[in-house]
């Protein structure tokens, strides 16, 4: 069916396409097809000491402002993250700024972390009441003179209805943003969220969110913040400024953040290095260029625990949970598993 209409889409601004794309799900237009493995045990598993009927999550930047999660349940998916959600509402930065690089089954955006701002977006979550896991992403506003305290609003704001906060200090559309990746910005910034929890007598669960750009001798001091602030999960990762000497369209040198199939082989080079490092000390969330179960159970076997997908979606469409699922069951079978945490990190499947 999508396949179908895709060509039509296509034709269409990416942002306007989106637009029509969260539309679609608030008024119920998207059918929820019939999932078979909706309930399957091989896919059940917990996040944050919750259970999850499957670990394929949506991630931040489609559902920006918290308009569509339960439709996106609906849909298959495990958890949903919304966001990223900044203290005040803003415009982000000048269209266009979303590009579809559909040779390379890609996406350059440079959004800005466009919401509606932090009260709008906790109402709206107060009154639909959400159906799964919910995690709600956060940011700083561009012009703030305080992002550090930027992210303390965010935990503020949403401690109460989310399953757990997301801190986004990768995202290359805000200026220096990723600057929090230095060794003593991001002590400064958990410890300052530590004492925050400690403040509002929340164990909420910390997740950071962090670039796929960082230098690999990076990784081991990051791990040990990391650790040492009680974080309970990272996500790797989020969109890349570089990666772009193979690309085929003629966009390929937008300036903003490369998402999807170009960035999983960096993805999950990452993950596996954070894997062994961290020895399932700290949960890890897998990000970039998911589209199938094959690409699904590449990341599992890289060392992830859980995955979230975004540009996959608009190149495979809206049944891609369920699909992913189906694919991904025959893989686990054919590894002889009966569980999907089995493969984590087992490269010897591969």
């Amino acid at each position: 069916m999508y396949s179908n209409l895709r060509s039509l889409i296509f034709k269409l601004d990416p942002e306007k396409a989106h637009t029509l794309a969260i539309q679609s799900l608030k008024f119920n237009l998207v059918s929820n097809v019939f999932d078979e493995n909706k309930n399957d045990p091989i896919f059940k598993t917990q996040i944050f000491g919750k259970d999850l009927s499957n670990p394929i999550g949506i991630a931040a930047g489609f559902d920006k402002n918290a308009e569509v999660y339960n439709p996106l349940f609906k849909l298959g998916f495990g958890f949903v993250e919304v966001g990223t959600v900044t203290p005040l509402k803003q415009y982000g930065n000048e269209k266009p700024r979303v590009f579809r690089l559909v040779e390379d089954q890609a996406l350059i955006n440079r959004l800005g972390f466009n919401n509606q701002g932090s009260e709008t977006i906790l109402n709206r979550i107060k009154s639909n009441k959400k159906i799964g896991i919910l995690g709600v992403n956060v940011g700083p506003n561009k012009d703030s003179d305080n992002r550090l305290n930027d992210y303390l609003i965010g935990l503020e704001k949403f401690y109460e209805v989310a399953d757990y906060i997301t801190i986004n200090i990768s995202s290359p559309n805000t200026e220096n943003l990723r600057n929090f990746h230095d060794g003593n910005k991001l002590k400064e910034l958990l410890k300052s969220i530590k004492d925050k929890k400690n403040e509002l007598k929340t164990d909420i669960p910390i997740v950071v969110k962090i670039s796929p750009d960082i230098d690999l001798n990076q990784i081991e001091l990051i791990s040990e913040i990391l650790l040492e602030n009680e974080i309970s999960a990272i996500i790797i990762s989020n969109t890349s400024e570089s990666t772009r000497d193979d690309l085929k369209n003629i966009q390929r040198h937008q300036k903003g953040g490369l998402s999807g199939k170009p960035i999983e082989q960096k993805s999950n080079l990452l993950i596996n290095q954070f894997f062994k490092l961290l020895n399932g000390r700290i949960k890890i969330i897998g990000v970039g260029g998911i589209d199938s179960g094959k690409s699904a159970h590449d990341k599992f076997l890289s060392g992830a625990d859980y995955i979230q997908l975004y540009t996959g979606m608009v190149f495979q469409g809206p049944n891609i949970a369920a699909n992913i699922k189906k694919e991904l069951k025959e893989l686990l079978l054919r590894d002889g598993v009966k569980n999907i945490s089995e493969i984590v990190g087992n490269k010897t499947l591969s």
